[in-house]
């Protein structure tokens, strides 16, 4: 007789997916894997992820991309989210693999001075900036 899988998991197509609820948080998203055994670890990862958020306050960690790609999800009904798209398409090799709390004026000089080189305007650069501080703002302050 076989083991049990973990509680929580859904095969979609040829993907592992969570769809579980941990003391009033739900948990909704893919395991990125076909293999139960990877799928059960990721599971595992992310229930101590929120264990430790809350019983030590402890936040994970996220990615600058982490973050644009919940702003893009969450503003799909919005007209200028081509231009959003674009814009984070652009920033993602120079900020993408950052932590929210590594980017500051000093970590995106790199991207404005390319910018710049390539004869991009101020405005231009600083519609890109100000995309940056409100995904900044909102994961710090909304998305907790």
């Amino acid at each position: 007789m076989g083991r049990k899988q973990i509680p929580g998991l859904v095969k979609r197509g040829s993907v592992w997916h969570i769809n579980k609820t941990i003391n009033g948080q739900r948990i909704c998203e893919s395991t990125g894997s076909g293999n139960l055994q990877e799928a059960e670890r990721y599971l595992v990862y992310r229930l101590e992820e929120i264990r430790r958020a809350e019983v030590y306050g402890i936040r994970p960690k996220r990615t600058f991309r982490e973050a644009a790609l919940k702003f893009l999800k969450e503003n799909t009904h919005k007209a200028s989210l081509r231009s959003g798209v674009s814009t984070i398409k652009q920033l993602d090799p120079f900020i993408g693999d950052l932590t929210l709390e590594m980017i500051h004026m000093t970590s995106l000089a790199i991207f404005i001075e390319a910018k710049t080189k390539q004869g991009v305007k101020a405005r231009t650069i600083n519609y890109r900036l100000q995309l940056i501080r409100h995904i900044l703002n909102l994961a710090s302050k909304t998305w907790r």
